[in-house]
């Protein structure tokens, strides 16, 4: 006689997975091995998820690290997370074709930097050192215009040029609740410091960490499917944690289940990152599906409908 599979209730949040930016840079790269054949170079991983590149790599993309890595006469493409001023320029002046697949609304708060630069404003960035995003954003600007700060202890040390004329900024991936705390602190310290128009952290990063709140204390445990290195990704592992979830985890894809962790729950929270596609939560759900009888419930906090257009240079005509 066949034993019975447990019951478990997948709490599938929603939004989740690819965000526009990510759907455009990934559009960008498939586009141009299109229009100009393989090899197309990428500098940086295109998006923080290894089944996208691995994927986008046989269909003829090459990752690249720096622009010295690629050749003058072969199509370079900039990743989503945006790169330094200096490496557009180095591409002119080398006289290479390049796109630039830049978020728009990483590109925002490089115009944000700028405008306030202009202004006569020093700029300090709430981001992680290191990341690709915050490289990018600091290097809009020459050296020692843009200060980096990661938490409120680094707020207390940070030393500014004139605390009467400042202003920050942010990359786009924090979570909401951490970067509110940070930037209270700013306040409290610099009470002059201008900040963003508009938030800085991105509708999808909002919207994700809204929905895992919605599901973490309910469930037994959450997993987001994600890359190690998304930012986003990790972020919501640490929403699920402080929501209330007493067991949060990052997976690649379904093999990277810890099932020994998962012993005796009735039910799961699952999300995923903006740079992952959905066919790994698919794959997730299945190897649940293998182990439980699984009924799924939807938890919906917001409707997502953002598109984002694709560089002129590689639109096809009508």
């Amino acid at each position: 006689m066949l034993q019975s599979k447990p019951p478990l209730t997948i709490y599938l949040a929603a939004p989740r997975g690819f965000c526009a930016g990510v759907d455009r840079a990934i559009k960008i790269v498939e586009m141009a091995i299109e229009k100009w054949g393989a090899p197309v170079f990428v500098r940086h991983e295109i998006v923080h998820n290894k089944f996208v590149v691995d994927d986008l790599r046989a269909k003829g993309a090459v990752f690249v690290e720096e622009l010295e890595d690629c050749p003058d006469d072969r199509p370079v493409i900039f990743s989503a997370h945006g790169v330094p001023k200096a490496v557009p320029a180095e591409a002119a002046r080398r006289e290479m074709v390049y796109v630039d697949a830049t978020c728009p609304l990483v590109s925002k708060v490089h115009i944000e930097a700028e405008r306030h630069a202009a202004a006569g404003l020093q700029i300090i960035m709430i981001g992680h050192t290191g990341h690709p995003e915050t490289v990018g954003t600091m290097g809009q600007l020459p050296d020692g215009e843009v200060l980096l700060v990661e938490t409120e202890d680094d707020v207390a040390q940070v030393a500014v040029r004139d605390p009467n004329k400042l202003a920050f900024v942010t990359q786009t991936t924090l979570s909401v609740d951490d970067t509110a705390g940070i930037v209270s602190a700013l306040q409290a310290r610099f009470p002059a410091i201008v900040g963003p128009h508009k938030e800085d952290i991105c509708y999808a990063t909002t919207n994700r960490q809204a929905a895992v709140k919605a599901i973490a204390g309910k469930v037994d445990a959450l997993l987001v499917v994600g890359a190690p290195n998304s930012s986003n990704s990790r972020r919501l592992v640490e929403v699920a944690a402080k929501g209330g979830c007493a067991y949060s985890q990052l997976v690649g894809r379904a093999t990277e289940i810890d099932w020994r962790a998962l012993e005796g729950i009735k039910s799961v929270g699952l999300s995923a990152g903006a740079s992952a596609p959905e066919v790994l939560v698919e794959e997730v759900i299945a190897a649940f599906a293998e182990r439980y009888t699984v009924t799924t419930e939807l938890v919906e906090t917001a409707q997502e409908n953002v598109e984002f257009k694709v560089p002129r240079v590689l639109r096809m005509p009508a």
